[in-house]
């Protein structure tokens, strides 16, 4: 991943309203969630979550599944996977260290 990318990532889940759109959409697995499911699931009204949905999918971190007049969205883990491991690269001086652990 590049800085640029991690930027933009980071960036798209600097507000409460996506990144509660992008946790939901990660827990929901593959299959993903249709836009009024998730704008049901989280009350927000269908043109703010037109433009979270487009945020993080121009970031990379959503994937849009048009299915008629439907449209699906899911968590790119491929990305979310990337930015987690840039964010965590060279952590402990390349070392054997405890992540996760308090």
């Amino acid at each position: 991943m590049q800085p640029h990318q991690a930027v933009s990532a980071l960036s798209a889940l600097a507000h409460e309203a996506r990144l509660a759109v992008f946790r939901l959409l990660v827990q929901a697995g593959p299959e993903g969630m249709s836009a009024g499911a998730i704008a049901d699931q989280l009350a927000l009204a269908p043109s703010g979550l037109t433009f979270h949905l487009k945020e993080l999918t121009a970031a990379g971190l959503l994937m849009r599944h048009p299915e008629g007049r439907q449209v699906r969205y899911s968590a790119a883990y491929a990305s979310m996977n990337e930015l987690i491991a840039y964010l965590a690269a060279n952590c402990c001086r390349g070392e054997a260290c405890a992540l996760g652990s308090t």
